[in-house]
């Protein structure tokens, strides 16, 4: 028994979790984002009108431009031996329709991304071993890392918390609700916090402002209506949360959620890009979803309550069960998207550079609009610092090749996104969910105690269920008499 199961670590990569994650970013995460975007809609002056449709996206494997102008294929071993980075080129297929008119598609380049050594980009990754040899590659690498500017760089595993999971906690005799609510990738943090009683939410730009406000806000307009979704049996605790709120329907909710978050001018608008983009994107981001966001914001306000009276008991920040990783695709989606969408990132840009050009009587092709080596730089900018979107430091590091049991430690390195300058008794401490996940010996004395770990030589990394595997499970389960609660 102990020889199969050593047989099967042998055999199984490593790092395939990493490799798996990547390809699900190229292939799938990226169009993913473009779809997202669907259209844009230059400015141009008064009376004309341009709608650009992104159609398609085509990633490429990597090939290299030579001085005299030649395109040909590019292996690792030559982009290690001429400091190359190793990647593809993102090419977008769009469509232009002007004044109501189709036009010609155009393929343009958005930016090159690094390819991942193993990765269903690479040239290796269909190779057997004596192809391999004959590429000057090792067949017994495991990959999963990338080659930037000749150096090699792994991105490390980050633990973040869970998803769309609220998190109870006692934070020195305040009661602490986090959630991170995500949508097609975006994540919105919210923290809900009881203070005297008062029990306020701070998310995007809504700073402590109290959570019964919203509910008014999501169309709950009555007191009898609030107090029926948050609890009667809380009656007292909400009643005194309604008066800290000076709100009583749903206009004046708008107005005190306006002054909360800083808005002037366009109050209902704003208010209501807010209540739709911004809180709990999870449950959606249209207005239809208003009425299940002011039950799931009850919900999250009992529940708070309750842990200050001593209900419920707090959730167990450190359990497995609470906590997921991110890997090198999620790590690499967050960055295209920030480069991507960001206030000065590449669509702002190419919008500035159509409008520019249209103040000049002229309308440019979609290629010259698009500057392609922003995207690259910030990318591989990223990489070569390991500074992340989100203030990450230490994300992208040199791969450690002192021998095969520290290079594959490495590339199976866990990352706490705590600070290592406080203490985090708990959070250091091993605890008995990572049994057979996480190495409960190897982490570096010190600072990082506990802190920067491993996985274990067992674990593998689930990547979760999609909508139709849900609903077949749920399906499955129904057909043995089980009933969603």
């Amino acid at each position: 028994m102990k020889e199969e199961f050593l047989s099967q670590l042998i055999e199984q990569n490593m790092v395939k979790h990493q490799i798996d994650s990547y390809n699900r970013f190229v292939e799938d995460r990226i169009q993913a984002i473009l779809n997202e975007v669907g259209e844009i809609k230059p400015d141009l002056p008064e009376g004309e009108e341009l709608v650009i449709k992104i159609v398609d996206v085509n990633i490429k494997r990597p090939h290299i431009n030579e001085a005299d102008g030649s395109v040909r294929k590019v292996l690792p071993k030559e982009a290690r031996m001429r400091d190359l980075t190793y990647s593809s080129e993102i090419k977008v297929t769009m469509t232009p329709i002007f004044e109501g008119v189709q036009q010609e598609s155009e393929e343009v380049t958005i930016g090159q991304i690094p390819v991942m050594i193993g990765g269903d980009l690479c040239w290796t990754s269909d190779m057997d071993d004596e192809e391999l040899r004959d590429a000057g590659e090792d067949p017994e690498d495991p990959g999963g890392y990338f080659i930037v500017n000749g150096s090699e760089k792994t991105l490390i595993c980050m633990e973040e918390m869970a998803d769309n999971k609220p998190i109870y906690q006692d934070d020195d005799g305040e009661q602490v609700c986090r959630i991170n609510s995500e949508q097609a990738g975006y994540v919105q943090r919210h923290v809900l916090r009881r203070d005297d009683d008062i029990v306020n939410i701070s998310f995007a730009n809504v700073k402590k402002t109290p959570a019964v406000a919203l509910i008014r806000a999501l169309g709950y307009e009555t007191d009898r209506e609030i107090v029926q979704a948050i609890g009667e049996e809380y009656a007292s605790d909400v009643y005194l949360n309604m008066y800290e709120t000076d709100a009583s329907n749903q206009e004046e909710a708008y107005e005190y959620v306006a002054n909360q978050a800083g808005i002037t001018s366009d109050v209902e608008e704003r208010v209501e890009s807010i209540l739709d983009d911004y809180l709990l994107p999870h449950l959606g981001q249209e207005p239809e979803y208003r009425e299940e966001k002011a039950e799931f914001l009850a919900n999250m306000i009992r529940n708070t309550i309750a842990l200050g009276k001593g209900d419920i008991n707090e959730d167990d920040m450190d359990h497995y069960a609470n906590k997921r990783l991110n890997l090198a695709g999620e790590l690499l989606e967050m960055q295209f998207r920030s480069v991507f969408l960001g206030k000065w990132g590449l669509l702002a840009r190419m919008k500035y550079n159509f409008r520019k050009s249209a103040k000049r009587g002229r309308l440019p092709s979609l290629q010259s609009t698009i500057v392609s080596d922003t995207l690259s730089k910030q990318i591989m900018g990223a990489m070569a610092t390991g500074n992340w979107v989100g203030g990450r430091t230490g994300v992208c590091q040199r791969l450690d090749r002192d021998n095969r049991i520290k290079t594959l430690s490495h590339l199976r390195n866990v990352v706490s996104p705590l600070s290592s300058e406080r203490q985090h008794f708990e959070a250091r401490d091993l605890h008995p969910t990572q049994w057979g996940r996480i190495d409960p010996i190897k982490t570096p004395e010190g600072m990082n105690i506990g802190l920067r770990t491993y996985l274990a030589m067992s674990a593998n990394v689930s990547t979760g269920m999609n909508d139709m595997e849900k609903n077949s499970l749920r399906a499955k389960l129904e057909e043995e008499g089980l009933e969603a609660q």
